[in-house]
This record gives structure tokens, sequence and C-alpha cells, in this order.
């Protein structure tokens, strides 16, 4: 697009310049066959040639003019010049002679049979050279810039000698604005080392990149395979990372099917780059079917996986989408953003808490949302130790307030986000969260709405979570905090997590709690070490890392699935149903209100009502916290 309006823009005084070094090299192209037909000798030259030259030089000029008009040639963005430009040169040029020839004949003059050929091809050298000539001057005056020290430049490794590759070290060729200079390319195809491409060596594959990095002094790394699969971009990220030197990448292989490559488009590497797993693929028709035309509500909407929902919900056409939010910060970003990208969209935003019966009501009678997502939650681990009341106002009083008012006014479809805290929970605010579960299973059995519930680890960047706090403590100097070096959990990309909820709410038949897939664990040491690494600071050097301890209600490992649920596959292969757990509803609900009641109260007995209800919780190691 850019492109476009600078040719819409060219300045007159370039245009007049250039039709006036045409008409000069017309000239000397159309005298140019003669000189050389007679061996440079100007005495040697028939009179009858002359003169037809003297009767053709102005017809000419005006000719060749116009096939230069036709085919743009007063119109091309000469510093980005490439081979359809250089295509239009010679087609020009090639027309412009045979008209040229066409008019000879027809007139009556009379030239050597040699005259047609050797014009086109002085016509062509000389066009060529004016406005490739800007380009070459271009170049080598950003090469001098640069050698005389006026800016910073960095050396960059580009990975992959493809066609962003390509396209990428043109940019960087051409643009007196980036601050780069390419020195060497790394590609896995043993056919291209040694060779050159746009003047930049191929020096090898993936083992030759740090070699690389120390024998051409490498300050940034570009990763340039958009098509590679995940495992392949892991394994060679996995390389660069070791080298120190600043990391980019680009974000997808669509932008090399629009030709939008460059190098504003390219992306820092990020940790979950490193993950080296297939992305978590959807099936967009069957979300698609039960969200379109549909009213929407979700709770806790400004928050990391809220806002992601209401992200990919208003991507899938629902008649309206109401979000509920606390916290008027991140219900007023999360507007904004979806007013940008889905002017479309019939948006309501409200503030309010799910603890206050009569706003949810209120908010229920006035929308009558067919489906709700239910991620309002407190989910801060030791946070929650300190204020079990809080978890237990906002986490349980909350769900259970939302999911009976989505009985109360018919709603199709109840999905309350969970976590893998849930299973087995030795803290408040896991217990919390199970007893959640529990709501979910009670009221699916006493209500036509579809309560279902959905599981899952951490996700890579929620507020709060380890990467942003790692990502500040590097940016500090550090130390980088962990609290064990044997501490493991499963990690997914907030959208990842998201589509996989919207999937599994397609399949809710009513009381399932789904579970989603989250691969293989990961240490926190290691996500810790990479971020570092990433960052271009090299672990226990740079960067400290310290070990503080497990913290209040921590566990060394996060589980995904109760013993006793069992696992059951469902369409998607990320995505299974666990097999609820019998308890008595009766007893349940007596304890629930027990359990609400005292936190009212802000009640010392709270850990204990809780653990009557969990029995995996541990209360008595968190009496004093």
């Amino acid at each position: 697009m850019e492109k476009k309006t600078n040719f819409l823009k060219i300045p007159a005084n370039r245009i007049i310049a250039l039709i006036l070094l045409d008409v000069m090299n017309i000239s000397i192209a159309s005298f140019a066959p003669l000189y050389i037909r007679f061996e440079f000798r100007i005495s040697d030259i028939y009179p009858q040639f002359m003169k037809s030259f003297e009767h053709l030089l102005i017809p000419n000029i005006l000719l060749t003019l116009l096939f230069f008009a036709i085919w743009k040639l007063y119109k091309s963005v000469w510093r980005y010049a490439s081979v359809n430009e250089l295509i239009n040169i010679i087609a020009a040029n090639v027309c412009a002679t045979v008209a040229q020839m066409i008019y000879i004949y027809a007139s009556g003059n009379h030239m050597p049979r040699s005259y047609g050929f050797l014009y086109c091809l002085t016509l062509i050298l000389l066009t060529g050279v004016i406005r490739f000539g800007y380009r070459i001057l271009r170049i080598l005056s950003n090469k001098r810039f640069s050698l005389a020290g006026r800016k910073i430049w960095s050396n960059a490794m580009v990975i992959g000698a493809g066609a962003a590759g390509d396209m990428l070290l043109k940019e960087i060729e051409s643009s007196s604005y980036l601050q780069l200079t390419a020195k060497c390319i790394i590609d896995d195809q043993p056919g291209c080392h040694g060779k050159l491409l746009r003047g930049v060596p191929i020096v090898g594959g993936r083992d030759k990149i740090l070699e690389a990095v120390r024998l051409y002094n490498i300050d940034e790394i570009i990763f340039a395979i958009p098509s590679a699969d995940p495992q392949t971009k892991k394994e060679i990220l996995e390389i660069c990372k070791e080298s120190g030197c600043k990391m980019r990448m680009l974000p997808g292989v669509y932008q090399l099917i629009n030709g939008d490559v460059s190098v504003s488009k390219l992306k820092q590497v990020e940790i979950e780059d490193l993950l080296g797993r297939e992305p978590v693929q959807i099936n967009t028709e069957e979300v698609l079917n039960y969200v379109r035309g549909k009213t929407i509500l979700v709770t806790g909407g400004g928050g990391s996986i809220g806002s992601e929902l209401c992200r990919q919900i208003a991507a899938h056409d629902p008649k309206q989408l109401v979000i509920l939010d606390i916290y008027e910060n991140n219900a007023y970003q999360i507007q904004q953003e979806l007013i940008r990208k889905f002017p479309g969209l019939n948006l309501q935003v409200l503030i309010g808490s799910v603890r206050n019966t009569n706003r949810v009501n209120e908010v229920f009678e006035s929308y009558r949302p067919d489906i709700v997502y239910h991620a309002a939650a407190h989910k801060h681990v030791p946070l929650m130790e300190t204020s079990p009341n809080e978890a237990v106002k906002n986490n349980v009083m909350g769900t259970y307030r939302v999911a009976v008012a989505a009985d109360r006014y018919g709603v199709e479809r109840f999905v309350m986000i969970s976590t893998d805290k849930a299973v087995n929970p030795t803290n408040v605010m896991g217990a919390t969260k199970r007893i959640c579960e529990m709501i979910i299973q009670m009221m699916n059995q006493r209500s036509k709405t579809n309560y279902v519930a959905v599981r899952f680890g951490n996700v890579l960047g929620s507020n709060g979570s380890v990467i942003p706090l790692f990502k500040q403590q590097i940016a500090e100097g550090g130390p980088v905090t962990v609290t064990d070096p044997e501490i493991i959990r499963y990690f997914m990309t907030i959208p990842e997590a998201v589509s996989l909820v919207l999937q599994a709410g397609a399949y809710a038949k009513g009381g399932e709690i789904f579970v989603l897939d989250m691969g293989e664990p990961v240490k926190i040491l290691d996500l810790a070490v990479n971020l570092i690494k990433l960052s271009g600071f090299r672990p226990g050097e740079d960067i400290e890392i310290r070990f503080t301890g497990l913290r209040p209600g921590e566990k060394m490992y996060e589980e995904l699935l109760l013993r006793e649920e069992g696992l059951k596959k469902t369409a998607n292969k990320m995505i299974y149903i666990g097999k609820p757990m019998e308890f008595d509803t009766v007893v349940f609900e007596k304890q629930l209100e027990k359990l609400i009641s005292d936190a009212r109260e802000e009640s010392a007995e709270i850990r204990r009502d809780i653990k009557e209800i969990v029995g995996t919780y541990r209360e008595e190691e968190y009496r004093n916290v």
C-alpha cells in the first residue's frame, strides 16, 4: 500500500528530470549504432544514414517516451527497483525499437541492418544505468555512511536463504533507516552452502551458527523461515540463544504469502517459541455454529483469559458480547481494542462484581445471555493463602451467584474456567476452584442449563504469571527468583488455551470437566534460563538466579486430572473429558452455605470449612500464614 501511495506522489521535478535524461539517452542510442557500425569514425558514416538519423530523431524521441510512459517507467520507486522494473525497462525498449523500425520503413528512410539490434541494446543499457544507478548509489552511500561511524550499525545473521530471507536482505540492502548490515546467512540446505544471496555469503547449516556469530561479530540473529515447523524452530532457536545475540523472527507464513516481509514486521523471539510443539488446532466451524447469533456474557472479561475470550468470540459473529468486570481499567482497555478491531460488534461493557447478587441478576435480566463464560476469579496462590475469605467470596460465592442466575434466566451453556490447581488442591486458591467445579456439577443436576468446567494449567504471559515477573527482574538487572530448581508446570499460550475453551464449549452436554492437553511439563528453572539468554545475558554471570523456596500453598508439580475421574476422548485430541466425581449434593449445599456465611463474617474457621469440603487441602500448614 505504501508503494502505491509513493507512486502517486512522485514529485513533478523528478519526472521532468527523468524525461530529460531519457531524451539524452534516446539521442545517444539513435546515433550510437551508426558510430559503432562504421568503426567509431563519424567521417565514414554514409550521408543517407546521417540524413535518416536527422529525420527520425524527433519522432523516435516522442515514440520512445510514449512507450516508457505505457510501461510505467516514470511511476516506479527506483530506490526499490528489482527484477520487475528490469523487465519493464526491457519491454519498453523492445516495443520502442519495433515501433521505430516500422516507422523507418514506412517513412522510406534507410538504416544499416544492424541498426535495430544495436539501438535496442544501447537504449536498454543507458535506461537501466539511469534507473538502477539511483539504487546503487543509495546502497554505496549507506555502506559509506556506516563505515564513517555516524550510526551504530548492528551486524545481522539471517537464518533461512528462502524467499523470506531474500526479501529481508533486499530491505536491509536498500533502506537508509535500518541500522543493520547483513553479514552471513545460515541455511540447512547443503546445496546452497558457499554461495551468495544478494552478495551475502551462505556459510553453512545450523551447526555453523555459533561459529559464524564469532567470525562475523554478529549482534543480531533474524529467523526468516516462517514455514518452519515448531520443532525445527525450537531446535534452531535453542542454538541461537546460546550466542547472546538479540533475536528476532517473522511471526508467520501468511506474511510471506502476502509479500509483507519486512524488518518492521519482525517480532522478538519469545519463550513460547521454544516450547517446540505444534500449535493447537480447533474446529472453527463448530465454534462458529454455536457462538454465531448468540448473546455471550464473559465475566472477568478484562483479565488475561477473559479478554482473549472476548477477542475470539468477537471474531465469531455473536449477536451481542457483554463484558462484566470489576476492574475498570482492564474493562476499558478491552473495550477500546474491540471497538477498533470489530467496529460492527454489538458490544456492551459493564462494571460490577460477581459477588453482588443484585448486580448479577440485573445484568442477566437486561441482556438475557445465551452463553456464559465465567472467567472472574482470584488466582494468585500466595495472596489467597493470606486472604482466604476473599478467595471464597470471589471464587466460590461469585461462581455460585452467576451459576444460579444462569439457571434462573434460562442460559443455554455455562462454561467455567478452572485450573490444574483444582486437582488434589493443597492451597486455598486451588481448593476454592475445586469447590467451583463441584458447584457446576451440582447446578447441572438441577437445571436445564448445561454447566461445564474447563481445566488447564499456566498460560504464558498472563497477568501475574511467571514470565512477566522474570522479564521485569531481568530488566532490573536481576536476580531472577525461582522457588525451587525442580519445580515444574504445564504451560500453554493464552490464545491456545482460549481456543480450546471455545471448542470445549461446543462439546458441552452438561456436567463435564474438560481437561486440556498441556503437552509436556516444563521446569520453571529452564524457563528462567532461556528467558535470560533470549534477553542477551548469561545466566549466573550477567543475571543471577536465586532460589527462594516454595511459597505457601505451592506444590512442586500440578496435576490435570483427579485419579478417580478417568479420561474420555473428544473429537479434538487436545481436549479430554474427566468423569465427574460422585459427592452428596445435599451435604455439599449445606457445607457451601456455611462456607459462604463464614467468609462474609471474616471467620477464622474458613480454612476448616474448606477442609471439610476438599479433603486434600492441608489447612494446618497455613493457619499462621
